[in-house]
């Protein structure tokens, strides 16, 4: 490895460093009750260092929270190879649920926090940047749906209320659960629940759908 190559690992070293210890100061403290100075010391370097990566903690905030969205757009592709739209909306839902209980840090700052958005609009102002990160995923969503509607469902639905609909009746489902407000039910229900719920959404938004407009 040569001298540049082993200098540009380095760097990445050093911003993968800053972002998860970050990450977890956030967790651990709040967001709002960290600043670079905490991480330059949690890492045991100048804030002069962190500058050098990132311009503040809007910055690194909005940075975690696109790697949220690279790490659910790539779970998002898992579900491609199901040719049946109506069964992979289905999955599509399930792998929604299944990546934001297994990524409950992540979720929180790309769908619950507010922290990002001042950085997202930011951009908009200066730029008038598209959300890109975020409206890829929602983006496949509605493709997903568009072929549902080709199979015979949301008919007479506009694509985009439908997919704003499904995405918020699962965000609905997780936000509860990482929020811990279904505590009371404990695991194997909260599961049930979980399963119970999807089901339902399949049952009667989908498949109802579809019997009405054949009657």
């Amino acid at each position: 490895m040569g001298i540049k190559e082993r200098k540009e690992l380095e760097k990445k070293e050093m911003r993968k460093l800053i972002l998860d210890t970050a990450m977890k100061l956030f967790l651990e403290k709040g967001f709002e009750n960290i600043t670079l100075r905490n991480i330059a010391e949690k890492i045991e370097y100048s804030p002069a260092t962190i500058y050098l990566y990132f311009k503040d903690k809007d910055e690194i905030i909005y940075t975690l929270h696109r790697e949220g969205f690279e790490e659910l757009y790539r779970w998002q592709q898992k579900i491609l190879p199901v040719k049946d739209p109506l069964e992979r909306l289905y999955r599509h839902a399930e792998m929604y649920v299944s990546f934001a209980l297994e990524n409950p840090e992540y979720y929180d700052l790309m769908f619950i926090k507010r922290a990002p958005i001042n950085r997202i609009k930011e951009m908009k102002l200066k730029d008038g940047m598209r959300w890109d990160i975020g409206m890829r995923s929602f983006d496949f969503l509605k493709e997903n749906i568009k072929e549902c509607m080709k199979a015979g469902a949301f008919r007479n639905t506009d694509v985009c209320v439908a997919a704003f609909s499904l995405w918020a009746y699962v965000h609905g489902i997780v936000s509860l659960i990482i929020r811990e407000r279904c505590d009371v039910f404990g695991e194997e229900q909260i599961r049930c629940l979980v399963k119970g719920s999807l089901d339902f959404m399949q049952q009667n938004m989908i498949v109802n759908n579809i019997k009405k407009e054949e009657q």
